[in-house]
């Protein structure tokens, strides 16, 4: 069973950068099913937003999540959202579990862990097409939230997302 201390985040510099991408690879080729995304002439997806993390590190957040020591996933966090017309918003740009770490806890875990460690307004954007995706996000929200959280509709440039929005206090109850 998986103990919460078990489960850590930390920021990362752009000295990690070859690990997160390399770790950008394996999520952008799970998403490639719901996306439609096409694997470049190189063999790699890329991730052309990465260098704005280390570049604009004052809207742009990378963290690593890691379970016992090991490399568990990342969270990208950035100030704004696509989503809203809010520049103060926090968007849930991306997030990864790896699979050997997924319904074990980790990821809700994880997700608690950022929210408590940034307290603000919360954007997280979900593609319609992405049914796991929905399903975790919805019960990790309404946990942390006890329900008090929102949802809207936006039509990205080629999917259309379900938003959720809600405020994460200074601190929480574990979930």
């Amino acid at each position: 069973m998986l103990d919460p201390q078990d489960v850590t985040l930390e920021r990362i510099a752009s000295d990690s950068a070859p690990l997160l991408t390399n770790l950008l690879e394996l999520y952008v080729h799970d998403l490639s099913a719901v996306f439609g995304v096409k694997v470049g002439a190189d063999g790699r997806f890329g991730y052309d937003k990465l260098p704005l993390y280390w570049s604009h590190p004052t809207t742009h957040f990378a963290y690593l999540i890691r379970v016992r020591g090991c490399l568990g996933g990342f969270a990208l966090v950035t100030r704004g959202s696509p989503a809203t017309g809010d520049p103060l918003d926090l968007d849930l740009a991306e997030f990864f579990v790896l699979r050997s770490y997924r319904r074990s806890g980790v990821g809700r875990r994880a997700a608690v862990l950022l929210w408590d460690s940034l307290p603000a307004h919360w954007i997280v954007r979900v593609a319609e097409a992405n049914r796991d995706g929905l399903c975790f996000w919805e019960e990790t929200i309404q946990r942390f939230t006890h329900g008090a959280f929102g949802t809207t509709e936006y039509r990205g440039k080629h999917h259309i997302f379900r938003v959720f929005s809600f405020d994460s206090p200074a601190s929480t109850a574990a979930v």
